[in-house]
């Protein structure tokens, strides 16, 4: 995969990086260059913020896009790439046509498959297992994350979607010292209304991880070990209970209920 961010090369040097240059096309071409599309071919090339892509330069992806054909600037040598396109962009391609800004021929070759990306904040359940994955990756598994943390990260509006939680979870492994993160370890904006002096000794997160494994234990028991009526009398989502309860089998806690625990 050979992947072009179309908003960070200037409109004068996009060309030459899509299609390639031959010695003398222009100042500076100091010696003959492949493109993108020609180091692509035979696989996929991405097209990052394709909205930023200038109009003439838009026509000359629409053939590219149609036969797979293009020059190299200053060539008259047809070259074939058999390449396939993905394209990405954060704005409505469709109002960007409106708009005049985007070809619509180009618009509608390009949108075979269209892949929708929802905002973090329209989707919740994906917030606890990407915050786990983070944060793992971030301290090796010596981490983990409170009950209280994971009610503020699931109740957090994420305006920065997942580069915000990336952030958060970064800001956290740096702060934490022991293994588990603390409310006071994430951003304030995060924790609405937590006191900022806030502060925990291992011997107080102690006490708190074993409140949290109790009430959880309790709870699956109270339920005949049901997760979904679990999650509901706890008040978090049946995915956020799954996760503890990964994290409590680990552990050696009976988490699926004595029938399923019997050796």
């Amino acid at each position: 995969m050979v992947k072009v961010n179309c908003a960070a090369i200037p409109e004068t040097l996009l060309e030459s990086e899509l299609f390639g240059h031959e010695k003398g096309a222009f100042t500076g071409a100091s010696s003959q260059r492949m493109g993108r599309f020609e180091l692509a071919d035979r696989g996929t090339i991405f097209l990052d913020e394709i909205a930023d892509m200038a109009p003439q330069l838009q026509a000359k992806l629409l053939r590219v896009a149609q036969n797979g054909s293009f020059q190299r600037i200053g060539s008259n040598t047809e070259i074939h790439a058999d390449t396939r396109i993905l394209a990405a962009t954060n704005r409505h391609l469709e109002e960007e046509v409106k708009a005049g800004r985007f070809r619509e021929d180009l618009f509608y070759r390009l949108n075979v498959v269209e892949l929708t990306v929802p905002p973090l904040r329209e989707r919740r359940e994906d917030i606890l297992p990407l915050a786990h994955h983070m944060l793992a990756d971030l301290t090796q598994n010596r981490a983990r994350l409170s009950s209280s943390v994971a009610d503020c990260l699931e109740s957090y509006s994420w305006p920065g979607n997942v580069r915000e939680l990336r952030n958060a979870m970064e800001r956290a492994a740096l702060l934490c010292r022991g293994d588990l993160i603390v409310p006071e370890h994430l951003p304030a904006r995060i924790r609405p209304g937590a006191p900022a002096s806030l502060s925990l000794e291992p011997a107080d997160a102690k006490k708190l991880e074993e409140v949290e494994t109790n009430a959880v234990m309790q709870t699956l028991r109270k339920n005949d070990f049901n997760r979904t009526a679990s999650a509901k009398a706890l008040g978090i989502s049946r995915r956020a209970l799954i996760y503890k309860l990964q994290r409590l089998r680990e552990l050696g806690h009976l988490v699926d209920g004595p029938s399923k625990n019997v050796q």
